[in-house]
């Protein structure tokens, strides 16, 4: 993240002695990315970071993955998933993915253990109720509308608050998640022309201590799972600071960039990952132009496959297709696609849309996992054609 924080009690000049109370040192801990030449944190640990006392094998919950085929768009309702309450993380039903990017969603009614996902960033979206990041780092809290990113390797725990379960959809990548890189000057500042900035995103403002001894450690890693147990608790960061931290950005921040035609997908990017972007569609004024036609025209995205997440509001160019909240639509590359049939003819003279969804675009097909199979809406692919 381009936004340095230092958080708690930190020495003034970084890998010097740092004593605490009784006179032994802290334990320094740097978190970096790309081999020491990226973003990195320095945290500041009551007790060594590495001492484990044991390390056993984990088997997760199991899910497949099989192609889009036969190739065609598919409907996918999440609400059908809702059923016993389960943790945000290993309660997660795997929905889409391909080598770059897993997509899951989640109804959670529980806290989940401690976790550390060593494959890449995650980026979480809450569709409904709040949730509790607790983190080496400290906390940070999210409410419906937020996108918590939370960086490789971080030792978290998500806890679902409130009175009703929490609604998450969550991408996890093999690699990082980040703003565009064009939003960003060359010293990682939030350029003029970008739809959010430094003041939207949030970040955790305290360390979360806690003193507990033999603590289980789900790590998610690139040769499978394993679950440690460490001599100490990890939330025992007396301080940290750098750039690589978990934080939020509302999608109710991002601002628009509309004109008098109608505008392309890429100004509603919001972040980009290993072979994908994460765009935020928002209610917004839409074209001027005195014969702007204000829904998407028909396209096809030769070298992606788009994924879209439909989160509050109506979406215009998709009513009469059976799209409601927690629907998620998906039109592969090698798939023509665009507004339904009478869509662009009602859209003529509209000047607001009130959406809300966020996108998803692949540069490597998207398989079907299990749970897409289990609340696909089969009849999605003919609704161009008015066919039941």
């Amino acid at each position: 993240m381009p936004y340095y924080r230092s958080v708690g009690e930190v020495p003034r000049k970084r890998h010097t002695q740092f004593r605490q109370p009784d006179g032994s040192l802290y334990a320094e801990e740097l978190m970096g990315q790309e081999g020491f030449s990226s973003d990195s944190s320095l945290l500041y640990h009551r007790h060594a970071p590495t001492a484990i006392v044991a390390a056993e094998e984990f088997t997760p919950p199991a899910y497949t993955r099989v192609p889009n085929l036969p190739l065609k768009p598919r409907h996918l309702r999440t609400h059908k998933l809702d059923g016993a309450g389960a943790d945000p993380i290993l309660g997660r039903r795997y929905l889409l993915a391909n080598d770059d990017v897993r997509i899951a969603y989640v109804l959670a009614d529980r806290p989940s253990p401690l976790y550390r996902n060593a494959t890449g960033d995650e980026c979480l979206y809450v569709e409904a109720g709040t949730l509790r990041v607790e983190s080496t780092f400290g906390v940070l809290d999210a409410v419906a509308g937020d996108y918590v990113i939370i960086p490789t390797s971080t030792v978290h725990r998500l806890v679902p608050t409130g009175d009703s379960p929490t609604r998450l959809l969550a991408v996890e990548a093999n690699g990082h998640i980040g703003p565009p890189k064009r939003y960003l000057s060359v010293r990682g500042q939030f350029l003029e022309h970008a739809p959010y900035c430094e003041r939207d995103v949030r970040g955790p403002d305290a360390p979360l201590l806690v003193d507990d001894t033999d603590v289980e450690v789900l790590v998610r890693h690139r040769r499978g799972w394993t679950r440690h147990v460490y001599a100490h608790h990890p939330f025992d960061v007396v301080g940290w600071d750098g750039h690589m931290y978990p934080w939020a950005f509302s999608i109710h921040d991002f601002e628009p960039i509309t004109g008098r035609i109608h505008q392309p997908p890429p100004v509603h990017q919001t972040f980009q990952g290993p072979n994908f972007v994460i765009c935020s569609f928002v209610p917004r004024k839409v074209d001027y132009h005195p014969d702007a036609i204000p829904v998407p025209y028909n396209h096809h995205n030769v070298d992606s496959d788009e994924m879209l997440f439909y989160t509050g509001g109506n979406y215009e160019a998709r009513r009469g297709s059976g799209i409601e909240q927690g629907s998620i639509s998906l039109h592969p590359s090698g798939f023509t696609h665009g507004p339904q049939p009478g869509a662009a003819e009602r859209s003529i003279g509209v000047d607001f849309f009130d959406e809300l969804a966020v996108m998803v675009d692949t540069f490597r097909p998207l398989d079907l996992c299990d749970a897409a199979t289990e609340c696909e809406d089969d009849g999605y692919a003919w609704t161009w054609a008015r066919r039941p």
